[in-house]
């Protein structure tokens, strides 16, 4: 007997329908899986026949033959395995396939028949209710995971038994129905606050800029001098993230497997720090099936670099693509999948390779020649791309004695808002949300110089030796400096403000 049924795979973070085919008949007792299974689903034979026969299911000692289709796309792991199972039960006459049409199954097989948790539920539910379903069956850890569209009615699975019965109207599963008004829930208390920085208040206006307009950045300064503590709190001023952006952000966590234990979605935006000796495959994405990477999984976020130049040099150039699209493209033979990577970058160096050039209390030990061999390891092209680049002076004693509270978060994220807002209403209908995403078309229409603003801007390009992309930099920053200051029109003093935040640029002229 010949039975169909649906599931969902993924490619990327996207889901695709698979219809899943079982034929049973006579002959010598065989079971065959067809359409480009990967080795996970060939093992799924083996859990799929002690499951069924731990829950006290008939398996028929027949010839079974499998079929995934469409046969010409790759299926991955063992998300198959109650789809297929179910399958078998239909073609056995074990469940009517009345309303099945407008079913999809998904779940992984343990040996006693009940269902464990997988990886990309949301994905895989957001394509069940595109492609027109009106159930999905999922394991029950996914459950709250799924619920998060509208639209689908989400089952709850615990074992292949309750399944069995729930099907046969025996015993009904109460069904989860969506939400997605509560997805956001956040709470945003992040346990880190700018009013822990004592001092280094020119590097929080910097970071203040950079997070007004969407601008990466790199913080250059000593040891000890809190290059990494004022970047692991720009994630508190950064605006709320919408509910269309919590999705996206969590289809990517989904896939990958990084959903925080005990949360359905991400409600927060993500803060990744990978460490130096990352692979270029780790921070873009990759593998023989491909994954997200860090770049990724900084979506809607902040990705941290702590050391920039320990990084290698290749996993550096990874980054230049990524950092002016907005995605990561990742070809196979198999074909293309492209990851979002619309992530504010923020770097960290030292000045020197020991540290200390330009520190007022320790003495620098580097050659010139070892300096511009330390900051060569970051290439001009890849330096070009970052919008800002600050120095983080040694924070001085009175500082860290000071009993004035700085400034909290949440003061400065209401001037980052407002900023935003102003972009946002610039830029309707044009495809991007902040100044750092302008075209050079837009940045001729929306950044317009006074003469003397254009006066100083030239003196910088000369005297600094500027490129044609540094150039655009600085208009983008003023732009954002502008509009910090609720100001239509850019100003001499916006464009020097932003030429001051081309730290290297002034370095490499000996300004």
């Amino acid at each position: 007997m010949l039975s169909k049924i649906y599931s969902v795979g993924l490619l990327g973070i996207d889901g695709f329908t698979v219809t899943v085919e079982a034929d049973i008949s006579s002959g010598m007792p065989s079971f065959e899986i067809v359409g480009l299974p990967d080795a996970t689903i060939k093992e799924s034979k083996d859990r799929i026949r002690a499951a069924m026969r731990n829950c006290n299911l008939p398996f028929p000692s027949k010839h079974i033959t499998v079929n995934l289709a469409p046969a010409n796309m790759k299926k991955e792991g063992a998300t198959y395995d109650l789809p297929i199972a179910v399958s078998i039960m239909v073609a056995t006459s074990t469940i009517d396939k009345e309303f099945l049409d407008q079913s999809v199954f998904i779940g992984e097989l343990a040996l006693d028949g009940s269902l464990r948790g997988i990886n990309g539920i949301l994905p895989m539910a957001i394509a069940a209710k595109s492609n027109g379903f009106e159930r999905i069956f999922v394991p029950s850890e996914n459950a709250q995971e799924a619920s998060i569209i509208e639209g689908i009615a989400i089952y709850p699975v615990k074992n292949l038994y309750e399944l069995l019965e729930h099907l046969q109207g025996t015993s009904p599963i109460i069904p989860i129905f969506g939400n997605s008004s509560g997805v956001l829930r956040n709470n945003g208390f992040y346990g880190v606050d700018f009013a822990d920085v004592k001092g280094q208040e020119s590097v929080k206006r910097a970071v203040e800029v950079a997070v007004a307009g969407g601008h990466n950045v790199l913080m250059i300064g000593s040891p000890g001098s809190g290059k990494s503590m004022i970047a692991r709190r720009i994630p508190t001023i950064l605006p709320d993230m919408t509910n269309e952006e919590a999705i996206e952000v969590t289809k990517i966590h989904s896939v990958a497997g990084t959903i925080p234990p005990g949360e359905s979605f991400m409600s927060k935006r993500p803060f990744r720090s990978p460490h130096h000796t990352i692979s270029s495959a780790g921070l873009a994405g990759g593998g023989p099936n491909p994954k997200p990477g860090e770049l990724s999984l900084a979506h809607h976020g902040v990705l941290f670099m702590d050391e920039l130049p320990e990084f290698h040099k290749d996993v550096l150039e990874v980054l230049r693509q990524p950092m002016e699209d907005g995605f990561v493209t990742i070809s196979r033979v198999m074909g293309t999948v492209a990851y979002p990577c619309n992530t504010l970058f923020v770097g960290a160096m030292n000045p020197c390779k020991c540290g200390y050039h330009g520190d007022e209390e320790h003495i620098c030990r580097c050659t010139p020649q070892s300096i511009e061999k330390y900051r060569s390891r970051i290439s001009g092209p890849l330096m070009d791309r970052i919008d800002i680049h600050i120095t983080v002076p040694s924070v001085k004693f009175n500082d860290l004695h000071s009993k004035q509270q700085g400034e909290r978060s949440t003061q400065i994220k209401q001037r980052v808002d407002k900023a935003r807002e102003i972009q946002l209403s610039r830029f309707a209908g044009e495809g991007i949300f902040s100044n750092a995403q302008m075209s050079a078309s837009q940045i001729e229409r929306y950044c317009a110089l006074d003469e003397d603003s254009k006066n100083l801007l030239e003196l910088a390009y000369s005297k600094l030796g500027l490129s044609a992309r540094a150039h655009s930099r600085i208009l983008k920053v003023a732009r954002t400096i502008a509009d910090l200051d609720d100001s239509m029109h850019i100003c001499a003093d916006h464009i020097a403000e932003a030429i001051q935040y081309r730290r290297l640029d002034r370095d490499y002229m000996g300004v």
